[in-house]
């Protein structure tokens, strides 16, 4: 009997243990249940096992033992067979056998991945007339399952009964809070938990992160270094993506030295958290350094690279990098088209992404949805190809919500507001209005028609909007100063250092009466009432994200910082641009173009670089970035 069960031991292919399991018969053990069991728990490995033979071998025996059938059902949940594996369920319940502590977690596993919350159910009567519930094991695969449907109110009942809950039951209860949008109850539990390990702070931090709390999220991730816990691969991958969306870099590049001083292994997830870190953060060529410096990728890191290069307006690149892709095997996504078109998008290639949305279904066997049928739209909308826009969005009617129909209006409306389509951007200004309620329409439209000085028509659209109870969210912008990121509202005045900000913009306005550059009119500052200064030939808005920046450059802080404000109506330009500073202008050595929407300041004069889709500059201080197509407009 030892001497079959090292043999089992010693298999490494299912060649050795067939051969074994005939030596095993020959020694009259082939009934034997312990020997069975370790046959079939090699078999349902993943790698080296075959299901079909551990299949085969659980159906000759005439009475299987509840260990018997726990090895068959973590086999078939092995190999991803859920239905199956409830079915082995089943046959125990049938022929009288009592499921155990170890049956259990199994099969409700399956119908966590099912997301089956009525069969979930059925098991949580099992588990209340079985007695189980004090299992620990038991219990928190139950909160996992409810949890994984959506289902916290009965979670929450099911922690609440439990007699004794560990760390894993913490976590599961604040992941599936998180997960559910109610952050508020997963800081709640977080306070509450008795013990707080990597597992539970690693919950909080990701479930900041996954609300938008990039902040919070950033905040909890030092708590947890001062807690002078093990930080693991996750915790890490949850800190860049807050510092990518508040363009935290400063920090983003702090954590990636930490890495480097704990030695922990960057594998292809942290690899690609932290280019996308960079990208997001305008600093591409790290990003790409880092990208190249990979020995391993998966679709989910050429993803994020090809959208890297398609916000920094390097469609050409994009497209290389995809044919490459391609040519090494990688199976194009969703994902990956969305990357190609944004790529389109800002690099102006209209032509090359009809072609291959025209060819996604043929080539690679993706089904355009919605979001391919927006970007398309968006690029040819920009290119001015307006009838082919229509075209298709009438190809998508018919197979889109309301509100996914919406999308693709809102991309075709920016674009006749760009172009000056007055009255294209009228009707999808109507139809996006009738799909849905949201400000932008109106926005976009009122700012259209103060462009081309119809007030009249402005205020009508503003007058419609608040009739119809139509409310605009103020903006929010992030800024990073010396590792701490600043927030500002739009209209908010309750910043310590307001009136410093104040007096600076003022002289700043003043310098800038002398300009020789004239950018066109900055129309969305005549919808949100922002104070416009100007004079004849320069206008700048009274922007606090601004000011804030260059007053701290000017009281001697070296900053790097990402501030977003609007500059609508600056002329478009792939050519580079000039610096209008206060005394003085200057050129900028190298500008990658995107769009016109985001700028970097900082004291470095050398830098330039884009982010997240906008046009990001590294200028000196107190200067004022400028189109060269509005001076060459004008003045040429």
């Amino acid at each position: 009997m030892i001497r079959c069960l090292q043999l089992v031991e010693k298999c490494k292919n299912m060649r050795q243990m067939k051969q074994a399991h005939a030596q095993i018969v020959t020694f009259g053990l082939g009934n034997n249940s312990y020997a069975v069991s370790r046959i079939m728990a090699f078999c349902s490995d993943p790698q080296l096992g075959s299901l079909d033979h551990a299949r085969k071998l659980f159906e000759q025996i005439p009475k299987p033992t509840i260990c018997i059938c726990n090895t068959m059902i973590k086999a078939f949940l092995l190999k991803l067979k859920f239905v199956a594996t409830v079915e082995i369920y089943k046959m125990i319940l049938q022929i009288g056998m009592c499921p155990d502590n170890y049956t259990l977690p199994y099969v409700l596993k399956a119908s966590t991945y099912m997301r089956n919350c009525r069969l979930g159910e059925q098991f949580h009567g099992h588990i209340s007339k079985l007695g189980l519930l004090c299992d620990i094991y038991v219990g928190n695969s139950l909160i996992s399952l409810y949890t994984g449907c959506g289902a916290m109110e009965e979670a929450r009942e099911v922690f609440d009964e439990m007699t004794f809950r560990n760390v894993v039951s913490w976590t599961i209860m604040i992941s599936g809070y998180a997960k559910q949008g109610d952050i508020d109850n997963a800081c709640l539990l977080f306070d509450a938990a008795p013990v707080k390990d990597k597992g539970v702070w690693g919950a909080i931090i990701s479930g900041y992160v996954q609300n938008n709390c990039f902040k919070e999220g950033l905040h909890m991730f030092r708590l947890m270094q001062l807690e002078n816990l093990e930080l693991d691969e996750a915790v890490f991958v949850s800190a860049l993506c807050a510092c990518a969306h508040l363009g935290a870099m400063e920090i983003g590049i702090w954590i990636h030295r930490y890495l480097g001083q704990i030695k922990l292994p960057l594998g292809v997830k942290l690899t690609t958290a932290l280019i996308d870190m960079y990208i997001k953060c305008g600093n591409m060529e790290l990003a790409q350094k880092l990208f190249h410096g990979m020995r391993e990728r998966d679709i989910v890191c050429l993803n994020v690279m090809l959208y890297g290069l398609a916000i920094h307006g390097d469609g050409e690149n994009a497209f290389k990098l995809f044919t490459e892709m391609v040519r090494d095997w990688f199976i194009p996504d969703d994902i990956t088209f969305i990357a190609m078109f944004t790529a389109c998008s800002y690099s102006g290639m209209a032509s090359e992404g009809l072609d291959m949305f025209n060819n996604m279904n043929t080539l690679y066997g993706i089904e355009p949805k919605t979001e391919h049928y927006g970007c398309v739209v968006d690029f040819l909308g920009r290119v001015g190809m307006f009838d082919e826009a229509k075209e298709i969005i009438r190809k998508m009617h018919n197979i889109s919500s309301p509100s996914e129909e919406a999308i693709a209006w809102r991309a075709l409306l920016s674009a006749c507001c760009n172009h000056g389509e007055t009255q294209l951007a009228k009707v999808a200004a109507e139809r996006l209005m009738q799909l849905e309620g949201h400000s932008g329409a109106y926005v976009l439209l009122s700012n259209l028609y103060s462009t081309y000085e119809k007030f009249d028509d402005a205020r009508r659209i503003r007058k419609m909007m608040k009739d119809r109870g139509v409310n605009k969210a103020p903006g929010c912008s992030f800024i990073e100063v010396d590792g701490s990121v600043h927030e500002f509202l739009a209209s908010e005045m309750t910043h310590p250092r307001m009136e410093e900000i104040c007096e600076l913009l003022e002289k700043m306005s003043e310098q800038l009466e002398s300009s020789a550059c004239k950018p066109d009119v900055l129309a969305i500052c005549l919808w949100h009432g922002i104070h416009l200064l100007q004079s004849e030939n320069a206008k700048v808005t009274k922007d606090n994200h601004i000011c804030f920046q260059l007053t701290y450059d000017c009281l001697g802080g070296v900053i790097d910082a990402i501030l977003w404000f609007f500059v609508v109506g600056f002329e478009e330009s792939h050519d580079g641009l000039l610096i209008c500073q206060i005394n003085t202008l200057s050129d900028v050595d190298r500008v990658v173009f995107s769009s016109v929407e985001q700028l970097i300041w900082s004291i470095d004069c050398s830098t330039a670089r884009t982010i997240s889709g906008y046009l990001a500059l590294g200028c000196s201080i107190g200067s004022m970035a400028i189109s060269r197509d509005c001076l060459e407009s004008d003045y040429a």
